[in-house]
């Protein structure tokens, strides 16, 4: 049995060495002789380690994993292409990326060993694989903005037809050596074809696009294991919350047939919690993150505050209604507004919250910057944290706090019902200052309504920002009704 064991999206996993540990345990125990360890992208960044190490601690993980294949997520960026291509060229893995081009509009990262594509030999099988990158990248990242992506399916196609054309030319080469009578070396040598892919939702196009074996994704942060046009999608959601395992060849597992009848790959998603941790990836973690010296205690939390998924993308949150205050009183404000897609999983802040458990929360070297933006241009803003004409996440996701402001909205109508400020209905002909990160300034992808045209200042780092909001006035956030999402389940609609 061929196997692929697959993780993605493990951000600031590091910042808890042991729980990068007992993931890695995970990896090395699901690996074996037929098996290749890949990933898929946002391995590097962010996290408190990877500000710490400008993404390097993954190179202490590709190692004790043996992970040998990677392709670019959007926050491989987060520190500069020049970091990055540093990274690459010292990495034991090889990135393979299809559709990133550097500043001159060149493949990135060709003369540091980025690929289009590539193969494995895999207990005597051979594996193709493409990686492609969200096209989206140079808006989602700041530090991408000079780079340019290529659209990933024209891009992932080209380089499955470079790969299979090289393979059957090698096997032409290699039936000539050995003197075989036109032996019919051909595309067909390749085994199984994969995508390694950082697309979120832009997987499904891949899968119905382009004839492969699998496309193993990244990006969005929940878990998926499907088949789509024949195609297995496998993602194994954040921060090291599952493993992939795939399985070629077999009927074992969840095997299924497309709609032909054809077996494709089976998948497994396995959760690392009782694993054996990996013998010494927690100790080289714990020394990196120890010379960072972010042990601070900025406040003492009683009631633990929750940061998963769920609740940052529900509605109102404490976790974000903290972010949304911490932004206003930086500037004074008007209105705070945090993106919930800005807020990084992990584990509850209980007891001690230090700096380092801020950073964790937004590991992002940017400013808690002041926009000044009339009140109709403020209600478009509140109608975007519903994101109903923005293709990013889930389609239930929640994508804003807001500090100073209640929003009441419909999700049956997509429509606000009420928008206030300071308890007053928006005043459309009025400006409004809100505060917020630097990043809702520069992408289009979240909150396109605001731009740099909006931007009047900037105050500190926003983790700063955090604490030194939380030295003055605590960590004690409630649920104070600020947001109210009305549907028709909610309402007990009789249909």
């Amino acid at each position: 049995m061929v196997r692929l064991v697959h993780y993605s999206d493990i951000e600031n996993v590091f910042d808890s060495p042991e729980r990068a540990a007992r993931l890695a345990g995970r990896i090395r125990a699901l690996s074996g002789p037929d098996a290749a360890v890949v990933a898929t992208g946002d391995t590097t960044a962010p996290g408190v380690l990877s500000l710490v190490a400008t993404g390097r601690q993954v190179l202490d993980f590709y190692d004790a994993t043996d992970t040998v294949l990677d392709t670019f997520g959007n926050h491989e960026f987060d520190y500069g292409p020049d970091a990055l291509r540093g990274l690459v060229a010292d990495a034991p893995a090889t990135f393979v990326s299809a559709n990133v081009r550097d500043e001159a509009g060149e493949p990135f990262g060709r003369a540091e060993g980025v690929v289009p594509w590539t193969t494995l030999e895999v207990d005597g099988a051979t594996i193709g694989f493409v990686g492609v990158t969200d096209p989206a990248t140079d808006s989602l990242n700041p530090m991408a903005a000079d780079l340019s992506f290529d659209d990933p399916v024209d891009a992932a196609r080209d380089a499955l037809a470079g790969m299979r054309a090289a393979v059957a030319e090698r096997g032409e080469v290699e039936a000539d050596a050995e003197g075989a009578e036109g032996a019919g070396a051909d595309a067909d040598a390749l085994d199984h074809t994969v995508v390694l892919s950082h697309l979120g939702a832009g997987d499904d196009d891949l899968a119905r696009a382009l004839d492969v074996d699998a496309v193993l994704g990244g990006h969005v942060h929940s878990r998926r294991n499907d088949v789509v046009a024949g195609t297995r999608i496998v993602r194994p959601g954040v921060n090291g919350e599952t493993v992939a395992e795939v399985e070629f060849g077999g009927a074992s597992g969840d095997a299924a047939a497309d709609g032909g009848g054809s077996l494709v790959s089976a998948a497994t998603l396995h959760e690392p919690d009782s694993a054996t941790p990996a013998p010494g990836l927690a100790d080289s973690l714990g020394e990196r993150m120890a010379a960072a010296d972010l042990d601070e205690t900025v406040d003492v939390v009683d009631d633990p505050i929750e940061r998963t998924g769920e609740i940052v993308h529900g509605g109102e949150c404490r976790v974000g209604n903290f972010v949304a205050d911490a932004f206003r009183w930086a500037h004074d404000a008007d209105v705070g507004l945090s993106n919930a897609g800005g807020l990084r999983q992990g584990d509850p802040w209980a007891g001690d919250v230090t700096k380092a458990d801020l950073i964790s929360l937004i590991p992002f070297e940017e400013p808690v910057t002041l926009a000044s933006v009339t009140g109709a241009e403020l209600h478009d803003v509140f109608r975007e944290m519903a994101a109903p004409d923005v293709d990013f996440g889930e389609d239930d996701w929640w994508h804003g706090h807001v500090s100073n402001a209640e929003v009441v909205w419909d999700a049956d109508a997509e429509l606000i019902l009420e928008a206030t400020v300071e308890g007053e209905p928006i005043d459309p002909e009025a400006r409004y200052t809100v505060a917020v990160s630097e990043y809702l300034l520069h992408s289009e992808h979240e909150f396109p309504t605001l731009a740099q045209r909006h931007r009047i200042d900037e105050a500190d780092i926003q983790y700063e920002v955090l604490a030194a909001y939380a030295r003055e006035h605590g960590i004690h956030p409630e649920i104070e009704g600020r947001i109210e999402i009305r549907n028709r389940a909610a309402a007990g609609d009789e249909d």
